[in-house]
């Protein structure tokens, strides 16, 4: 596959976040101006089935964007639109949260995507260089990535990934219970690792 390219960089005492482009997907820093073109590709009411918030109205969605631009500010997360090259058009969200700049750890949450690239190459790459970024050029030691119970098919799709599964949190986040799993810095790297495995998974794809 292409060098992953990363762009202008922001940084937060070491750990850094940036436009990021691949093959297929742009990771682009969310502006509230996205707001319009992500709601028409999330009017499928699959994509919420499993999470936590309901997203029906453009305003809705407009106070969805402004709300994680605001965490962003903060330093707390760092939101993407997804754009798919081969469709040219946004196809959903994704964001670093729970950043702590002390530990080197970060979470990868808040994904959702319109179902035409449901079961593509769409989402591997995303996590490809999401992850990149942070073990890569970010220096994490551990990246965390967690989905509520019901939602069977992000399990899978987490696994899938090579990240290990650490158990389940009750009641963490809106009275919902969640898987967690990790992959950490070790994982990451190495023959057979997950960086290998993400690389191989685009191949064949």
């Amino acid at each position: 596959m292409n060098m992953v390219r990363f762009g202008r960089t922001r940084e937060w005492d070491g750990m850094q976040f940036t436009r990021v482009d691949g093959n297929r997907v742009s990771l682009i820093p969310l502006e509230a101006e996205h707001a319009e073109a992500l709601f028409e590709c999330s009017r499928f009411p699959e994509i919420w089935e499993h999470l936590p918030v309901r997203i029906r109205t453009l305003d809705e969605m407009r106070s969805f964007v402004q709300a994680a631009i605001e965490e962003k500010e903060r330093g707390d997360q760092f939101p993407y639109a997804i754009y798919d090259k081969q469709l040219s058009r946004l196809v959903g969200m994704t964001r670093y949260l729970r950043i702590s700049r002390a530990n080197r750890n970060l979470n990868i949450g808040w994904t959702w995507y319109t179902p035409e690239v449901w079961r593509t190459a769409v989402n591997t790459e995303c996590k490809y260089l999401l992850l990149s970024q942070a073990f890569e050029v970010g220096g994490a030691v551990r990246v965390e990535l967690i989905t509520t119970t019901s939602h069977s098919r992000s399990q899978r799709a987490i696994e899938r990934l090579g990240a290990a599964r650490e158990g389940v949190l009750r009641k963490k986040y809106y009275g919902l219970d969640y898987v967690v799993y990790s992959i950490i810095d070790e994982d990451w790297y190495g023959d057979g690792g997950v960086k290998a495995r993400l690389e191989g998974m685009l191949a064949g794809e």
